[in-house]
């Protein structure tokens, strides 16, 4: 099991059967910034009520790879919306 590194705001969490290290990284930042055609990170917040299927994707993947994770696993292996809404949410 990957473990989570609290200074650099890492987290670990279940997701396609393993767990899996998150990081909301300045490059993460800016990769979901550019996924939700947002013109600065203040409106992330408003956004994140309403995200579709595909934007809930992005947003995991620059996740995962903030974490030094592979977002390949995403299309990879199943992986369910409210499982995938906790890892964001986490």
């Amino acid at each position: 099991m990957p473990t989570p590194n609290p200074a650099r705001g890492e987290v670990v969490v279940p997701l396609a059967g393993t767990p899996r290290r998150l990081c909301l990284t300045l490059g993460a930042l800016a990769r979901i910034e550019a996924a939700l055609r947002l013109d600065d990170w203040s409106q992330l917040p408003q956004r994140f009520g309403r995200l579709s299927a595909t934007e809930l994707t992005a947003v995991l993947a620059a996740l995962l790879e903030g974490g030094g994770e592979n977002p390949d696993v995403l299309s990879q292996r199943p992986v369910s919306v409210p499982e995938a809404v906790a890892a964001v949410a986490a």
